[in-house]
Formats: structure tokens, sequence, C-alpha cells
């Protein structure tokens, strides 16, 4: 007769090696299934956001008008509001306060409005039929496509040196307006933080109350378990109803409006300021959003190949940033006259055809 022994102390060992065992054949089951040797994250990452890609693709286009009367409603009512309520505050203080915001306000609401117009309705420049230098033959339009130029399937048309396309301009960023685009963004970023802090004292105010609390503003859930815990200890329901004081209802639409106004400004202020960097980082580097992700696939493709590869567009930091504002030196324009100011020029060449910066060493590849 058999007999069977128990080793108790060898069950987690025994367990570990079952599961693992498990492990190794579901990944082998998996790799045997789905493995392809071309596949990357980020072929893993596209193929999983084409669903996201087609809504775009499908529904931008009818997105384009609400978003932009949106960006037309809310920068309406800001501007209205800061006129309405902090504008007679700030003159209760100073007067010579009240002169420098109405003409920095000012300032910075024309250049608001004039790029947010010339970046929505300035067309973003398209291929001609006969043009000097082809690189490839797009797939949707079939037909020859110079440097640097891409199909927007929005717009259904191929766009010179095309960045994206921006559904609050319901229009593409490319040769004639990515200028355009980012000013409006380092204008509307600058005056949403200058509203803010206009306005903060009477956010606090209107927010907060005379209240006194112990953390900063910023910590506001702290300081909101603190009232909770406050007006529970020490406010008997007879005190707590002799604090209802009657107010008006222009009183009441006023605390609206300024918490509205700093609430809103702040929001925007911090999410145009990562596109501002993502923006910047590109521009500094002469490449535009489409052109990073084929930078970054060529770069790792040529560094297995011992090969370095560099941005043909790439003229440095000083002179990437002097072409893309079109005041490269000849050209009779500055920096204050025509980027501080409203100004329509536009970019130097016709976006067909671009210089190549050089560069020395070995093993050096330009992409052409």
């Amino acid at each position: 007769m058999a007999r069977v022994q128990w080793k108790i102390h060898e069950l987690p060992w025994r367990l570990k090696k079952l599961m693992d065992t498990f492990i190794l054949w579901i990944k082998l089951l998996r790799m045997t299934l789905y493995y392809n040797h071309f596949t990357s994250v980020s072929i893993a990452m596209e193929t999983s956001l084409e669903p996201v890609f087609w809504f775009v693709d499908k529904f931008a286009k009818y997105l384009g008008p609400i978003f932009m009367t949106m960006v037309i409603f809310l920068t309406t009512s800001v501007v209205a509001i800061f006129y309405t309520c902090l504008l007679p505050h700030v003159y209760a203080q100073s007067m010579s306060r009240t002169i420098f915001h109405l003409v920095f306000g000012h300032w910075l609401l024309i250049n608001i409005v004039f790029n947010y117009i010339m970046a929505a309705f300035t067309h973003p420049g398209t291929p001609p039929l006969k043009i000097p230098e082809t690189v490839s033959i797009c797939r949707k339009c079939i037909a020859p496509k110079p440097p640097r130029t891409h199909h927007c399937s929005i717009c259904d048309r191929c766009i010179l040196k095309m960045d994206h396309h921006c559904p609050w301009l319901n229009n593409c960023v490319g040769f004639y307006t990515h200028r355009f685009f980012f000013l409006f963004c380092c204008y509307m970023f600058v005056g949403a933080l200058y509203v803010s802090f206009t306005g903060y004292d009477v956010f606090i105010e209107h927010f907060y109350g005379a209240t006194p609390y112990p953390f900063p503003a910023v910590l506001y859930p702290l300081n909101l378990a603190y009232d909770v815990i406050n007006k529970t200890l020490s406010t008997t329901p007879m005190a707590h109803r002799s604090y209802n004081l009657e107010v008006t209802h222009e009183r009441q639409n006023y605390h609206i409006a300024v918490i509205f106004e700093f609430l809103v400004c702040s929001a925007v202020a911090i999410a145009v300021l990562g596109l501002i960097v993502w923006h910047f980082r590109m521009i500094s580097r002469g490449e535009t959003n489409i052109e990073m992700h084929i930078n970054k696939k060529e770069r790792v493709r040529l560094k297995k190949q011992g090969i370095a590869f560099r941005n043909p567009y790439d003229f440095g930091f000083i002179q990437n940033w002097r072409i893309f504002f079109g005041i490269e030196k000849g050209t009779g324009r500055s920096f204050v006259r025509h980027i501080l100011f409203p100004s329509s020029h536009q970019p130097t060449g016709d976006g067909l055809t671009w210089p190549h910066a050089l560069y020395q060493g070995d093993n050096v590849l330009q992409l052409l």
C-alpha cells in the first residue's frame, strides 16, 4: 500500500511554482495569438485610439462652430464682468491703477481678438496643382505633396506645414496660421492670469467671506473642513437662524459673477499654459506637432544603425523663433512692432520649398 507524506512547509513554494507556470502559459498563449515583430507600444496605443480618431474625423467639423461659440461667449462674459465688477473695485482704490488697467487690459484684449480672428479665418495654405518640389504623394488627395505638408482628414485637404486641426478655431494650424494660433494662446494666457490676479482679493472676499481661516486659500478643502467643524461645535440652531440676512438680487449676481470670473480665468490659464509649453518646445526645435512624432521614430530607427539624426529644419533656438515669427534679418520687421502689436504680415517663403540647416560631422543623416 502506497504511503503519502504531506510537507506543509513546501506548500507556499509549490503554489508559487504553479502560479508562475500558469502566468508563463498565459504569456505564451498571448504571444502565439497576437505577437508581431513590428508592433510597439505607440502602435498599440494608436490602434486602441482608432475609435476616438474616427469620432474626431467624423464630427469635429460639426463641433468646431460650437467650440468657437464657447470661446466667444466665455471671452465676452469675462470682459463684461471685468468692466462691471472688477474695474469699479480698482477705481475705488486708485485712479492711477485704473488707468494702468485700462491701457494694459485693452492692449491684451485687442491682441487676443485680433489673433483669434486671424487664426480662425485665415486660410492655412494648401499646395497648388504644380509644385516645385515633391517628396511624396498624398494617398487621400492622390496629388503630389511638397515638404512638411500633410493631409487633414477633417478639412479633407492637404495643409502646408500642418501642425494640427484646432476645433477651438474650426481651422487648421498650418503655414499661414501657426503664428496667429501661438500668439492667441500667449495673449490669452497672460489675459486670464491678469484677470485672476486683479480679481483675487474680491474673489477671496466673496468666496470665504469675512471669516478668518487658518490655511491659505489654495487649501480650500482644509478650510472647508475647519469651517464645518467650527460651526458644528460653536453654533446653536437659534444663533444660526440669526445669521440669515436678506441678500439683494443684484448682490447675489455680483457674488456669482466674481466667483465665475476667477474660476474660469484660472482654469483657462492652466490649460493654455500647457499648450504654450508644448508648442514652445516644438518651435524651438524647428518642428511641428506631426514632425515631432516622425522625427522621433526616425531618431530611434537610425540610432540602431549608428547614425545620428538631425532635423534639417532646425536652425538653432533664436533663428527658429525668428523664422516662426517672420522677423528674420532683412525683412524690416521687429518684435515690438509686429509681435507685441497686431500685425497681419505673412511668414517668409511660400510653404512649398524650405531651406535646410547644414550640420558638420560624421554619420549624420538629414531627413529631406
